[in-house]
């Protein structure tokens, strides 16, 4: 696992969360609260937070705001990867990736797998990016953002962690 050397200056990322739910409000989103908590506690500026319902068309037109604002440089959204007939963040985002960050649902559910055994089998987050903008797709429960925040996101949005992280990526994501 990457660690912070402590040779790099940390520099503060712009990130938005946006929650996936029919049924949580802001007064109910303990994982988007969560969220947001934990990018502000780790040094990042805080874009903004949505709730969206479990809406493929309501998810896509959120993300695709935040993808077009030059400002936003990491969305991470909470709900809607299970397998249920309503779950539907991986099919709202796919089409919008211009690049998928495969090994980021395999290395979650290896990590979960030490916390919840077989039952993150259910998961079916994803990363990607589009327009230079990295997205995170987790599950809701808050122990799974802990899970993402701290065992994955966190590390590779810091850009001491070493040998490599995607924070140290982002001036080059626009490359031709």
């Amino acid at each position: 696992m990457g660690h912070a050397t402590g040779n790099e200056e940390f520099r503060p990322l712009k990130i938005a969360v946006l929650t996936v739910s029919d049924s949580r409000t802001d007064a109910t989103d303990k994982s988007g609260d969560y969220l947001r908590d934990a990018l502000v506690e780790a040094g990042h500026e805080f874009m903004g937070k949505k709730i969206v319902p479990d809406d493929i068309y309501q998810m896509r037109a959120q993300f695709s705001a935040w993808i077009a604002d030059p400002e936003v440089e990491v969305v991470i959204s909470t709900g809607g990867t299970g397998v249920t007939g309503r779950d539907s963040t991986p099919e709202a985002v796919l089409p919008l990736l211009d690049k998928e960050v495969e090994g980021f649902g395999e290395l979650y559910r290896q990590v979960s797998f030490e916390e919840i055994g077989a039952s993150t089998l259910q998961s079916r987050c994803l990363a990607g990016l589009a327009n230079g903008t990295f997205l995170f797709c987790i599950p809701g429960s808050t122990g799974a953002c802990r899970t993402a925040w701290g065992k994955i996101i966190q590390p590779q949005l810091d850009i001491r962690t070493r040998p490599c992280n995607f924070a140290v990526l982002i001036p080059r994501l626009m490359e031709k």
